[in-house]
């Protein structure tokens, strides 16, 4: 058994020597110390034999295997040095080649839709503002004419602030429609007033196909002398025309919002069924965008304005829809994933 461990050493360390590339290194490795090695054969048959002898070449065999490994150590690091200096010389950089691309980075579906819906209506004549995300109770309902006791409040799950005030009220939220923002510029501008306010808003709801937690409005307003239904409905299906393009469908209903009296609602026409109706639309062919009407005479007294001098009208428009009515897109909630192979689509 000795001797053969011997012949085998020799045999080991006179192919290694021979080895010049790592595809032969790797089948000497295989073919030596492998599971299905001659060393490993050897282990085996130690069982044969008588206890004595068993002890002295199984020592032997353990010996042998460190002895390849040390060898093979040493042969991998000799040959990588060997390749190292034979490439030098013959590798050269050729700076004519392109650079590695890096992918280019582009706003996101929704921030398009908010710049492009800006556009539209600044070319109309409109001011572009902004309002705080985290809002007084004032200003997001009691100023718009839902008062405390208001059931419109409860189709407005709110997200309140946790801070009390000295009445241990809770006084702060976050907005649930840039609404609170019209409000605002009732109160701080002069008529004429023809302004737009665009932004995140919160709603404690569940997430479907069309409804999200946060999500985007556009809210407009319009404060002069002589403003009339007729105004409202010119701006909006001039919006519809400009967004969409003409040979979508507009259809306009009444509705009803506190801030507003008479209240209308803005349907288009579903694009992924083209109004037979499917999940988006709820078979009903049409989807809701906005919602408008003339400013409530009281919204405008609480501003400051007289609502006998001055009419208003105001909307307020689902931005998140827009990109899903457009291109058909048929859950609002991939907007807000992180699959960029839908993203990189805009």
């Amino acid at each position: 058994m000795l001797e053969q461990l011997e012949e085998l050493k020799l045999k080991a360390l006179r192919e290694l020597a021979g080895v010049d590339n790592n595809e032969e290194l790797e089948s000497w490795r295989v073919r030596y110390l492998g599971k299905k090695s001659e060393l490993t054969n050897s282990l085996r048959s130690l069982a044969t034999l008588p206890l004595e002898e068993r002890k002295i070449a199984g020592g032997r065999a353990n010996e042998l295997k460190a002895e390849l490994e040390s060898a093979l150590s040493a042969a991998k690091t000799g040959l990588a040095a060997r390749l190292e200096e034979k490439s030098k010389g013959t590798e050269q950089l050729d700076i004519t080649l392109p650079g590695r691309p890096w992918p280019i980075g582009r706003l996101h579906p929704i921030t398009q839709t908010i710049h492009e819906i800006c556009q539209i209506f600044v070319a109309m004549g409109f001011q572009v503002v902004e309002g705080p995300e985290v809002e007084w109770d004032y200003y997001n309902f009691e100023a718009l004419n839902i008062p405390a006791e208001h059931p419109a409040r409860d189709n407005m799950s709110t997200f309140w602030v946790d801070y009390r005030n000295e009445a241990g009220q809770r006084p702060m939220l976050l907005r649930t429609h840039t609404t609170s923002v019209s409000a605002r510029m009732v109160e701080a501008l002069k008529p004429p007033i023809r302004v737009i306010s665009a932004g995140k808003v919160y709603r404690y709801e569940a997430s479907d196909a069309t409804h999200v937690p946060m999500f985007h409005q556009i809210d407009g307003l319009v404060v002069d002398s002589r403003i009339t239904m007729a105004d409202l409905k010119g701006t909006l299906y001039e919006f519809a025309r400009r967004f969409f393009g003409e040979e979508r469908k507009v259809r306009f209903r009444c509705d009803y919002f506190p801030f507003v009296e008479p209240g209308v609602e803005m349907a288009i026409e579903c694009a992924v069924c083209a109004g037979q109706g499917c999940r988006l639309c709820g078979n009903s062919g049409w989807i809701e965008i906005l919602g408008a009407g003339m400013t409530h005479p009281r919204v405008l007294e609480r501003g400051g304005i007289d609502p006998k001098v001055y009419t208003s009208f105001a909307f307020g428009i689902g931005i998140d829809r827009l990109p899903m009515l457009r291109y058909g897109i048929d859950d609002v909630r991939l907007f807000y994933g992180s699959d960029l192979r839908f993203l990189r689509q805009f």
